[in-house]
This record gives structure tokens, C-alpha cells and sequence, in this order.
């Protein structure tokens, strides 16, 4: 069950990273997110798309860490942070269910649920 989860959740990640990639870029996906007020994003969002893909690269790293394909699963320090992300990716839900945008809500909605349900099955994984 870890193991689906796992791939789930960094599949969506990975597709988060790739947007973010292509809103940096330019590419008019604005409408799906930050918002969606923006079909460019303008600088200093296109910046915070850059924050955005390096705490994705962090969540994954921490993500394969409490699943055991990287050290220290067990760690209190990694089980905290694991239940923290959880309550971020829970956390997201809301601005994307509210959101006046449409599209980010058609989008986004099902991928932040998607991420909280397989963060939630890998931080109930075994704690020792």
C-alpha cells in the first residue's frame, strides 16, 4: 500500500513540477493555477513557481525517506515533517476548492486530494 502511495504521490509531484517548469516558462497555464487570475504569470509569481519546485523536490525526497527507499524512515525528525506535509497538502485544498478560477479548481482540487490521501497511507507507514 506504501509502495502505490508512493508512486502516486510522486507522480503527482512530478506533474506539479512540470507545470511549474512551463508556468516559469510562460506557457499560458495560469488558469490552473496560483489563483488562475493570470493566463501569463507575471514575475513574481513565475518566482514563487520557482520556490514551489524546490519544496516539491524537498516533500519528495522526504516522502521516499519515510517510505525506506532512502535512510531514515524511523527518524522522529522525518515522521514529524511527514505529518507536517500531510497537514500542508490538506491545507491546499482549501484555496483550490475556493478558488474563482474554474480550471484550477477542476485540476487542482482532485490532484491536492489525491497528495493528502497517499501523504496520509505513507505517514501511518511503520514507525520502527
Amino acid at each position: 500500500m506504501i509502495t502505490v502511495a508512493l508512486i502516486v504521490a510522486l507522480t503527482l509531484l512530478a506533474g506539479l513540477a512540470v507545470m511549474q517548469v512551463l508556468l516559469i516558462a510562460g506557457v499560458p497555464l495560469g488558469s490552473i493555477a496560483w489563483g488562475g487570475r493570470h493566463r501569463v504569470l507575471p514575475s513574481r509569481l513565475r518566482w514563487a513557481a520557482v520556490v514551489a519546485l524546490g519544496l516539491y523536490t524537498g516533500f519528495a525526497a522526504l516522502l521516499l525517506s519515510r517510505a525506506g527507499v532512502l535512510p531514515g524512515s524511523t527518524l522522529p525528525v522525518i515522521m514529524v515533517l511527514t505529518w507536517i506535509l500531510f497537514g500542508y497538502c490538506v491545507l491546499s485544498i482549501v484555496p483550490n476548492v475556493i478558488s474563482r478560477s474554474r480550471n484550477e479548481r477542476i485540476v487542482q482540487v482532485p490532484v491536492s486530494t489525491l497528495l493528502s490521501a497517499s501523504v496520509l497511507i505513507i505517514a501511518l507507514g511503520p514507525t520502527g
